[in-house]
């Protein structure tokens, strides 16, 4: 068997050993229901809240704006339903970008089906979106505008802070999907001036099936899980106190983590970079303002989906977008979007790094592309050249 490399950590992470002790105190002693009144359910509903404030630690709000959910897609989508269906505006228009994750651009498409409209702006060949291009998309009739704080395939952050000055300015709510960002640079939901914002767990080391929507304190948004009275009449269901648990201390170590996020784990993405780009024919995508442990990368003659399984099987794990739309024939909608041609779309490939990772990982996982690559490209010789 061989050592296998994860470069993958934009999918998702590895629950951190402290994360899953947390954990298991909810199944196997605290396992009562959060919403119960005798002693097995106060315990649970401590753990809950306790989570709930690290959660606020972290992204600079209080407690009660804190919404437990079952995960990003469904923060997301609750924002955008929650706000269509809250009532107190009128208006039926929204605002995002080209390229949204697939749980704010597909919640578009079904709003539409029932008489929204949407303004999809675009972004330039950096993938950044323009805030002035977001400005003068703004109805009368808007009623949110959702911008991702950081693209999940090329890290490339937006300009968030600006953008939520112009909703405010314009009396316009504003969302933001920060499950990529957050836990990897500061984030802060004032310094943002989000309305409502979008996390999870599982892409900072906790469990997966929990996330977090923030909702702004004298913000009303109509509950997307209707049924008891949890989460403050915001979303209903018994809540998951073991994943809950498990994101409050995954929220705590993410706090610890920044400064070594922005150092190490950026280092050793500069260092894949730089040692890829000695491959003949290789480009970075998206080279504005970054994440510190994305890279999205392309390889001239080079099948992406092809690479990730040669690499896969050099134990190497890697992909070539987004892990919610593995299996698509459909080419990345981001790199669309930012101009790149078909066939550079093809060769790209994701790298995402993490704590966990090496430079000693890093430079295997280098030697392993370069073989991968030059073998693939003798492979299909004829079919594509290198430029000169």
């Amino acid at each position: 068997m061989k050592e296998r490399i994860y470069l993958d950590n934009s999918a998702t992470t590895r629950v951190d050993e402290r994360v899953l002790e947390a954990m298991l105190p909810c199944f196997r002693e605290n396992f009562g229901n959060a919403s119960s009144v005798h002693l097995y359910g106060q315990e649970a509903r401590a753990a809950v809240e306790n989570a709930r404030g690290s959660v606020a630690d972290l992204l600079g709000a209080e407690s009660r704006e804190i919404v437990f959910t079952s995960g990003g897609t469904e923060s997301d989508n609750s924002a955008l339903w929650g706000v269509f269906r809250a009532g107190d505006r009128s208006g039926n228009h929204f605002i995002t970008t080209k390229i949204e994750h697939p749980a704010v651009l597909a919640t578009c498409k079904a709003l539409e089906a029932l008489g929204a409209e949407v303004t999809y702006v675009p972004v330039d060949a950096s993938g950044r979106v323009e805030p002035r291009a977001i400005e003068d998309a703004i109805r009368k009739t808007t009623l949110l505008i959702s911008v991702m704080h950081a693209n999940n395939e090329t890290g490339v952050i937006q300009p968030i802070e600006e953008i939520g000055t112009i909703a405010g300015k314009h009396g316009v709510l504003f969302h933001t999907d920060a499950v990529q960002s957050v836990g990897k640079i500061p984030v802060q939901v004032h310094d943002l001036h989000a309305d409502l914002l979008s996390m999870s767990a599982h892409k900072i080391h906790g469990p997966k099936g929990v996330g977090v929507l923030y909702i702004r304190k004298g913000v009303r948004i109509a509950p997307f899980m209707t049924g008891g009275s949890h989460e403050r009449k915001r979303r209903a269901g018994t809540e998951n106190v073991p994943a809950i648990a498990g994101l409050g201390a995954a929220a705590r170590l993410a706090g610890d983590r920044l400064s070594e996020m922005q150092t190490r784990v950026s280092a050793l993405r500069d260092r894949l970079e730089q040692a890829a780009l000695r491959i003949p024919g290789t480009r970075v995508n998206g080279q504005a303002p970054r994440l510190p442990h994305i890279s999205n990368l392309s390889f001239d003659g080079l099948e992406g989906e092809a690479a990730v399984i040669a690499l896969d099987l050099e134990g190497i794990a890697i992909s070539t977008g987004s892990a919610c739309t593995s299996g698509s024939l459909e080419p990345s909608h981001v790199l669309i979007a930012m101009g790149l041609r078909p066939e550079v779309v093809q060769g790209s490939l994701r790298f995402s790094l993490c704590y966990h990772n090496t430079e000693e990982e890093v430079d295997r996982a280098l030697r392993k592309l370069d073989a991968v690559v030059q073998r693939l490209r003798a492979l299909s010789k004829g079919r594509y050249s290198l430029p000169n």
